[in-house]
């Protein structure tokens, strides 16, 4: 996740819908801004979601001006407090209307011919403002171009928000126009333990939850309790692990409920969250006790297993929906107390699996007793993670290993031949004599046809130069073609069906 306030420093708001901000940000910053916004880790203040970022260009006086005119930090607090509610989407920027930062403006197409100029070219430069027609064209034409050439991936977007007014780009933005991703939710998991702040216990889940999932898959997070309320979570995770037995502030009790609703999954470890119905009932004689269990699993068996158990039970109460809740495991006692319980919420195919057994403490728990607890719990390790598979399986997760796919060659291309060649012959003055392009991290190897033989490292990418020999069954060349209406950006593609990081890729 990056906070965009660590990456530039504010210089002036505009309250209203949508909400805007200008801020100063390095070339570096920038480039790691628009990074982790097209990846989704772009973290606002007060939960506003971020629609859309643009480059502008403010003249030195201006700066002056907005230096004066700043309110205090107080005062800009309330105003975006006021304006934006936490989580409600109401971020654009880059746009401004008449202001004082634009008080020598007559006409807009003043302002957007000066798109034109080079740096320097006039005395007078004002806001490079988004309505500009031509830039619009050009962006709308490539978002095209990369829509067609990989319709699977890209949400659609709308066809047309390239007007010059402000109002019906406003309009354009209340449609909808907000990052989605791509496959459903992105593949974070959190974890959540209330006011605790040992970083003991958050390794603790982390490392049995990697022991299990695939983690290659998934990336694990800490859920701070400051976080709950104004932080955009519940768009971004898969799947919430609360593991404390705190109670559950009202207001996180919310969110968590309303994470489900939108098809979030959760897996309780001895917590004290509940809901529909279901309640917990304390068993002094139980706590900290180890106690067998026996776990129904999806096939209609059934596993018995040692482990741990919180002191609480499960209770249904009588005006839930029995179809809703669904028991898992109880202890093998003359009770037949419930322990591990499942539960659905709403229509979006959100469900909880809350368990009163510590699955994610193994023999080494501070919590164990005794010699004789010691060896019951190491006796059912195996099927203490295999009762955690299951269960993470069922919440959607992926518990296999995957395989690592194997590296391909990069394919140089170009829809223009003319642009392809130039090119090629600007590339024969910046490789060595062996057609090497040396880099920090991943060195350019360009060679005219690929043989097998050569291996593709991480340190080492061919780059094939002779198109003739490129074919996909991901990406269409003569698609991507026919759908460009640019005049030089996307005429020069590097193309890979697997490669390590883009970032190291083009470092350099």
């Amino acid at each position: 996740i990056v906070k965009w306030s660590d990456f530039c420093s504010p210089l002036a708001y505009k309250p209203g819908e949508p909400f805007k901000l200008i801020a100063e940000a390095s070339v570096d910053n920038f480039s790691s801004l628009g990074i982790a916004f097209l990846e989704d880790r772009l973290q606002m203040d007060n939960g506003m979601v971020p629609h859309r970022i643009v480059s502008v260009h403010l003249q030195e006086s201006a700066l002056k001006e907005l230096a004066q005119e700043a309110p205090s930090e107080e005062e800009q607090s309330a105003a975006m407090d006021a304006v934006t509610p936490a989580g409600k989407s109401g971020v654009g920027r880059g746009e401004e209307e008449k202001s004082k930062l634009e008080e020598g403006r007559e006409h807009e197409d003043e302002a957007t011919s000066l798109c034109d100029k080079e740096p320097g070219a006039g005395e007078h430069h004002h806001l490079h403002v988004f309505s500009c027609h031509e830039c619009q064209q050009l962006e709308n034409s490539t978002i095209e171009s990369l829509k067609f050439a990989s319709a699977e991936n890209i949400p659609e977007l709308p066809d047309d928000c390239s007007s010059q007014t402000e109002e019906k780009e406003d309009e354009c933005l209340e449609k909808g126009i907000k990052r989605i991703n791509l496959a459903g939710k992105p593949p974070n998991i959190l974890i959540y333990l209330g006011s605790e702040t040992a970083e003991g216990r958050f390794e603790q889940v982390k490392s049995v939850l990697r022991e299990c999932i695939d983690a290659d898959s998934y990336t694990i997070y800490q859920l701070h309790q400051e976080q709950v309320l104004k932080d955009p979570w519940i768009e971004n995770s898969l799947l919430l692990v609360i593991a404390t037995e705190e109670p559950i502030p009202e207001g996180s009790h919310k969110q968590f409920m309303k994470f489900l609703s939108e098809g979030g999954k959760i897996l309780g470890f001895s917590s004290s969250f509940t809901f529909g119905g279901v309640q917990i009932k304390h068993k002094n004689k139980l706590r900290k006790a180890v106690h067998e269990l026996v776990v129904s699993k999806k096939d209609s068996t059934e596993v018995k297993l040692n482990l741990l158990v919180s002191g609480c039970v499960f209770e249904q109460g009588m005006k839930e929906d029995p179809s809703r809740v669904k028991p898992l495991s109880r202890l093998n006692n003359a009770d037949k107390d419930t322990v591990i319980v499942h539960l659905t919420h709403g229509s979006s195919g959100g469900e909880a699996i809350l368990s009163q057994a510590h699955l994610e403490l193994d023999s080494n728990s501070m919590d164990v007793q005794s010699e004789e607890d010691f060896n019951l719990l190491k006796m059912s390790n195996s099927k203490r993670y295999e009762v955690l598979k299951e269960i993470l399986t069922s919440l959607g997760l992926s518990c296999e290993l995957s395989e690592i796919p194997v590296l391909t060659p990069i394919f140089l291309l170009s829809p223009d031949e003319e642009i392809h060649l130039a090119f090629l012959k600007w590339l024969e003055g910046n490789v060595d004599a062996e057609g090497l392009r040396a880099s920090s991290k991943v060195s350019l190897k360009f060679v005219s046809s690929w043989e097998s033989k050569v291996e593709v490292t991480p340190s080492l990418m061919p780059v094939v130069t002779e198109m003739g020999s490129f074919s996909s069954e991901h990406f269409s060349l003569k698609t991507y073609q026919q759908h460009l209406q640019t005049k030089k950006l996307g005429k020069i593609l590097l193309f890979s069906e697997v490669t390590t990081s883009t970032m190291n890729l083009l470092d350099g």
